[in-house]
C-alpha cells in the first residue's frame, strides 16, 4: 500500500501557512475586543488581566500540555502542535506590523475571523497537528475517564465565554458566540476524511471484454 502520511517539509510548510489563517483570524478578533474558544481563548482572556501580548500567552498557555501530547498521543503530534503554537504565537505578533485596519464591522470580522481560525485548524489536523491546550487535554481526559473530548471542549469554551462577560459587552460576547459557530462549522463539515477516498478506477469497457472472453479456471 502506498504510504499516504506527509513528509517533513510538507507538515512545516503546511502548519506556517495554518499558523498564519490562524494569526489573521485572531488579529480580525482583537481588533474588535472579540472572544474564541480553547487554548487561544484563555491567552484572549489574559490580555485583558495583564499587559502580556497574546502571542507571549498564547505560548505559555501551551507548555504544560506537550507531555500529555507525547505521552497519550505521538511523538510526532507533539513536535507539529509545537511548531503550530509556536507559528501562531510569533505570527500574531507579527501580523500588526504588517496590516493596518481602519474599519471592520464586528459580525464580519467574527465571520471571516472564526472560517480562518477553522481552516487553520484544518490544516493542522491534516498534518497531525492541534492548537494545542484544551484540545490535548480533553484528549488526556477521554482516554484516562471516559469523559468525551467534544464535551469537555465545549464546557471550557462556555466557561471561557462566560468569563469574557467580564471583559467585553455582552454584544462583543453574542458576536464572539457567532464567531465560534463559524469556527466549528468549517470543521465539522469539513474534517471527514470517511467521505474523501478516491472511488476505485473503473476498467474500459473493452478491457471488461476482453476479461470475459480469456479462460476461467475451472
Amino acid at each position: 500500500m502506498k504510504n499516504t502520511s506527509h513528509r517533513i517539509y510538507e507538515d512545516v510548510f503546511a502548519l506556517l501557512c495554518a499558523g498564519l489563517f490562524v494569526a489573521f483570524g485572531v488579529f480580525l478578533f482583537q481588533s474588535q475586543e472579540l472572544m474564541v474558544g480553547g487554548a487561544a481563548g484563555v491567552a484572549l482572556l489574559g490580555t485583558y488581566v495583564t499587559s502580556l501580548d497574546f502571542g507571549l500567552l498564547f505560548f505559555l498557555v501551551n507548555l504544560p500540555f506537550y507531555y500529555l501530547a507525547w505521552r497519550y498521543i505521538s511523538k510526532r503530534f507533539m513536535i507539529n502542535t509545537f511548531i503550530s503554537v509556536t507559528t501562531v504565537s510569533v505570527f500574531s505578533d507579527w501580523v500588526p506590523h504588517f496590516v493596518d485596519i481602519s474599519r471592520v464591522d464586528p459580525i464580519f470580522a467574527a465571520v471571516f475571523g472564526g472560517i480562518l481560525i477553522g481552516v487553520g485548524m484544518l490544516i493542522m489536523f491534516r498534518h497531525s497537528s492541534s492548537m494545542g491546550g484544551l484540545g490535548i487535554l480533553g484528549f488526556y481526559l477521554q482516554h484516562r475517564f471516559n469523559l468525551r473530548a467534544g464535551t469537555f471542549q465545549l464546557m471550557m469554551d462556555t466557561v471561557i465565554l462566560s468569563v469574557s462577560f467580564i471583559y467585553i459587552d455582552a454584544y462583543l460576547v453574542l458576536i464572539s458566540i457567532l464567531a465560534a459557530f463559524f469556527l466549528n462549522m468549517v470543521i465539522s463539515l469539513n474534517h471527514r476524511p470517511e467521505r474523501y477516498t478516491l472511488p476505485a478506477v473503473k476498467k474500459p469497457q473493452a478491457d471488461d471484454e476482453v476479461d470475459h472472453l480469456r479462460p476461467q479456471n475451472s
